[in-house]
């Protein structure tokens, strides 16, 4: 019998959609229908997120825009002529690129974005549902995606399927415990048990949305740093076999190994004698070095003051708490203030993109909310109306509007909590379980978020109407719990108080006048 086969580029796994039309396609259709496409459907954000790294990094190769040897003159204007292009990629770049690459999944030798080692190094399976996100499995949420009589725990996978939870656990993939891995050398032995969180574990991904598929997937692509000119680079589906686990790790080259190839985890899928299902995996360590640090192009950096200079800026964590309205400044502001977050690499280049590309251009944000460790919480995706006109290169003025609303609501936000914190406080003589705070804050912010957009073509003051909306919620938040203790009106008060001097502007200090000594 022989062996089982699931090649990506041919074999239907992809979900797009074109209008209202929804269909199916393989790597290979997708490239050469992609100006066609209007963008993907696959249903997990956070597979969607990664298989859109993986994407922008064979556009890369079929468009020759990888070439180290242009400049950034001649970059920017290579890809104006390919988005000018009505016929998308090149059918013939498109066909020599995956006939001279394997994308099978199940490869006996070169399984796609797995080790076939594992079979011998790593030998004790850890069941399908440690791959499947959103089972449950072991310290993990048994409400994410709990097991019904249609869906039972340990079902096997279809392999279309399959590969988006093999590309979510590389890219969002656990730290801590794994099955354990022990690899020989010439050198000696090393077992492990220990892997750590895969590159974009808890984080909130922003990517560049044209109007067609084709247009999105250019918009991805930034020009080579000048440090990585000279440098090979090689996603892991280009290269021959596997890394040697214990060498030390390549160094982060754009765009293969930066956006395809960081994952700590190593991976073996174990199908059924038919191929069409994945039954079982291997899931464990790929190598046991420091994760290498590399700034992503698609994620916003935080500054965070209290680690070391190397580390100090950090990807902004996913929240289901945080409305996408509340990371538009920093998306369309450029960075001038070295304290302010920074804008994703790949947003620093939109601008080049000629008309009416960038007058459309949206931005598609995907999260998963995830602690450190083995803990998954939540995922999402929102799409942006057109906003690449609204930034500060654009419309200077319109930039710095949404930044001063946005930063009027937070700090409205900021003083809600402490005011609905100090109120429950006296009310009830307890500091935990601030009922107010939580139902207050979850009052606020929608009716922030309206607020927000009133504002924006006015020239109103912004801080009086968030004001308005913190009182407002806070009123709401406190007719629920405690709502006729007698000592409830006092710390409402005094709780309004608080939240009409945040509102005040900040008066100038009048120096003190300073007397003669006699």
């Amino acid at each position: 019998m022989p062996d089982p086969s699931y090649p990506l580029d041919h074999r239907d796994w992809i979900p797009v959609r074109h209008g209202t039309t929804h269909e199916t396609t393989g790597l290979r259709g997708l490239f050469l229908r992609a100006h066609r496409l209007d963008d993907l459907a696959v249903p997990l954000p956070p597979a969607r997120s990664a298989l859109l790294r993986i994407l922008a990094a064979i556009t890369a190769r079929l468009t020759g825009l990888d070439d180290p040897d242009m400049d950034a003159q001649q970059w920017h204007e290579h890809r104006a002529r390919l988005l000018a292009r009505g016929e998308g990629f090149d059918p013939h770049a498109v066909h020599a690129y995956f006939d001279r690459h394997a994308f099978d999944l199940l490869h006996p030798q070169q399984p796609f974005l797995q080790d076939p080692a594992l079979a011998q190094q790593s030998p004790k399976r850890r069941g399908i549902d440690s791959l499947i996100h959103g089972r449950p499995a072991g310290r993990n949420l048994v409400w994410f995606n709990a097991p019904t009589l249609q869906q039972p725990l340990h079902a096997p996978v279809p392999c279309e399927q399959a590969v988006w939870h093999l590309l979510i656990h590389h890219f969002y993939g656990p730290s801590g415990g794994c099955a354990t891995r022990t690899v020989t050398t010439d050198t000696g032995t090393v077992s492990s048990f220990k892997a750590k969180a895969g590159p974009l574990r808890a984080s909130l991904s922003f990517h560049p949305h044209g109007r067609t598929l084709y247009e999105t997937l250019l918009a991805h692509l930034v020009p080579l740093a000048e440090e990585d000119t000279g440098i090979p680079d090689a996603c892991p589906w280009e290269l021959s076999a596997p890394p040697d686990p214990l060498a030390a790790p390549a160094r982060v080259t754009w765009p293969g190994r930066l956006l395809t190839g960081r994952s700590p985890h190593a991976v073996l899928l174990v199908p059924d004698p038919a191929g069409r299902n994945v039954v079982d995996a291997h899931l464990t360590w790929a190598h046991p070095h420091p994760v290498l640090e590399a700034t992503d192009p698609y994620l916003i950096y935080d500054l965070n003051p209290t680690l070391d200079a190397a580390r100090r800026r950090t990807p902004r964590r996913a929240s289901t708490a945080r409305a996408l309205w509340r990371d538009l400044d920093a998306l369309l502001l450029a960075e001038a203030d070295p304290e302010a977050p920074r804008r994703p690499r790949a947003f620093t280049h939109l601008n080049d993109l000629p008309e009416p590309t960038r007058s459309q251009l949206r931005v598609r944000t995907v999260g998963f909310v995830q602690d450190g460790q083995c803990i998954d919480h939540d995922w999402y995706t929102a799409l942006t109306p057109p906003i690449w006109t609204d930034a500060q290169e654009n419309d200077p003025a319109r930039a710095a509007r949404i930044a001063a609303c946005r930063t009027a609501a937070e700090h409205l936000g900021h003083h809600l909590q402490q005011a609905a914190g100090k109120a429950w406080k006296a009310v009830t003589g307890s500091t935990k379980n601030s009922l107010w705070t939580w139902d207050a804050l979850a009052a606020y912010w929608p009716r922030a978020e309206a607020t927000f957009y009133d504002l924006l073509d006015t020239d109103e003051a912004a801080q009086p109407r968030f004001a308005a909306d913190a009182i407002s919620a806070l009123h709401t938040a406190s007719t629920h719990a405690h709502a006729h203790t007698p000592r409830r009106e006092p710390a409402l008060a005094l709780a309004i108080a608080h939240l009409r001097r945040a509102a005040r502007p900040p008066q100038p200090r009048t120096p003190r006048k300073r007397h003669a000594q006699p």
